[in-house]
Order: C-alpha cells, then sequence, then structure tokens
C-alpha cells in the first residue's frame, strides 16, 4: 500500500464539498422528480409543478448539506490542519493525561 497518508487540509478541499452538496442535491432532485410521476404521461400542468418541487426540494438539500459539512468541519482544530491522520480524527491522544476519566488519579 502507499504510504502516502492524507492531511487533513487534502480531506477539506471546498470543490470537492461543493460537488458533494450538488450530488446530494441532484439525487434529492430526482428522488422528487420520479415520485411525483414527472416521467409518466400527465398534464403539463402536472409536471410543472413537480420540476417547481423538485427544484425546491434541490435547494434545500444543497444548502443543508453545505451547512452540516461546514459545521462538521469546525470541529477541526486549524493548528493541526497539515498534520497527517493516522487515526480517528476527534479521539483523544493516548498519552494525554488532562482526557482521563475524573477522580482516576495518576497511574502508578
Amino acid at each position: 500500500m502507499s504510504d502516502d497518508r492524507p492531511t487533513r487540509r487534502d480531506l477539506m478541499k471546498p470543490l470537492q464539498l461543493l460537488g458533494l452538496a450538488f450530488a446530494a442535491a441532484l439525487f434529492a432532485g430526482i428522488v422528487t422528480l420520479v415520485s411525483m410521476g414527472f416521467f409518466q404521461a400527465g398534464g403539463s400542468e402536472q409536471t410543472r409543478a413537480a420540476l417547481v418541487l423538485a427544484l425546491i426540494i434541490a435547494g434545500i438539500t444543497f444548502i443543508a448539506v453545505l451547512l452540516i459539512v461546514s459545521l462538521l468541519l469546525l470541529a477541526v482544530d486549524p493548528a493541526q490542519v497539515t498534520k497527517t491522520i493516522d487515526k480517528p480524527v476527534l479521539m483523544p491522544d493516548e498519552d494525554d493525561p488532562s482526557d482521563a476519566a475524573p477522580g482516576a488519579g495518576p497511574k502508578a
């Protein structure tokens, strides 16, 4: 396997985050169109209503995914952006004594 570990900066590229939000919005829009019968023979009023609702759902999904991902990225310490990742991001360090349970006392 490769020894190249991705840095946090590599994992948080804005274009990839926008692509993820766009893909989720596209998926939500297509699911809405299919569920409202857009691809079936129907009146023009029904297809127009389905298209408008699909665009609204896609826009809401795009904004929601961007907001959620950006809030999750706030959990990352900016000072550690250039460090390589070799463990879960939010797990505490094993050698940090401040992460011990309260009242546990020093280890002997």
